[in-house]
């Protein structure tokens, strides 16, 4: 009887999860805290949601251009460090193998094993330059349509985290019960966005939701404290 063939299921998409993890965090907990801190402020649910799409289409804006640089650096960074590699390859190469010799003896390659893959790895410049990237200092090559990728995905993450919160003072213009659906409306999204967090991060669920909901929360109440007392 063949043996049950063995699937490994890893996660691959870090970068994408890490840009709607911040784009959503931030837009479901600063839009809130603002909409809070208004409504003990003002008397009307317009100013609210105008401050309000107002802060998410700057803050969409802002964050969106954040991810854009970020990624840009990072390109910028490899591309410069890629460089070095070539470099010393050139100038330095008898250094630079006993450098590929350490990394394979830290993996208990000795004698002519260590000989034979140094040189197989040695033998072609990119491979040794790309073997240098992430074993000596730890790099990936960054995909070159990173950034804006990470800009759209940050910035659309941003604008669909600040609406939940905003969308129940579109709908009535009793400032008291917006703030009270605005809260249950938030703290659901705030949940289910903390538990879908750690199902893609390895991190415990419950522990995870809890963690972006009490965030979330210390945020709108310093907020509304905030401006209950100067308003």
């Amino acid at each position: 009887m063949p043996a049950t063939p063995h699937v490994e299921k890893h996660f691959t998409a870090s970068e994408s999860v890490r840009d709607v993890v911040i784009g959503m965090a931030d837009g479901l907990t600063v839009p809130f805290a603002l909409a809070a801190g208004l409504s003990a402020a003002v008397a009307s649910t317009d100013v609210i949601v105008t401050a309000g799409l107002a802060e998410v289409v700057a803050g969409a804006i802002a964050m969106g251009l954040g991810g854009y640089l970020a990624a840009r650096t990072d390109a910028e960074h490899y591309a410069a460090e890629e460089q070095r590699e070539h470099h010393e390859i050139d100038q330095l190469r008898e250094r630079e193998i006993e450098e590929v010799e350490q990394i394979f003896r830290e993996y208990g390659l000795e004698g002519d094993a260590l000989k034979s893959v140094v040189g197989a790895v040695s033998a072609n410049r990119q491979r040794w330059v790309d073997f240098m990237m992430r074993f000596e200092l730890g790099l990936e090559r960054p995909d070159p349509k990173r950034a804006p990728i990470s800009a759209a995905t940050i910035g659309g993450s941003y604008v669909v985290g600040g609406l939940i919160p905003l969308v129940p003072y579109m709908f009535t213009q009793n400032i008291g019960t917006a703030l009270q659906i605005s809260v249950a409306a938030t703290g659901v999204a705030l949940l289910c966005f903390g538990a879908i967090k750690g199902h893609f991060t390895g991190v415990n669920k419950i522990k995870s939701a809890l963690q972006t909901v009490l965030v979330g929360g210390l945020a709108a109440g310093a907020a509304y404290w905030l401006a209950h007392l100067f308003g």
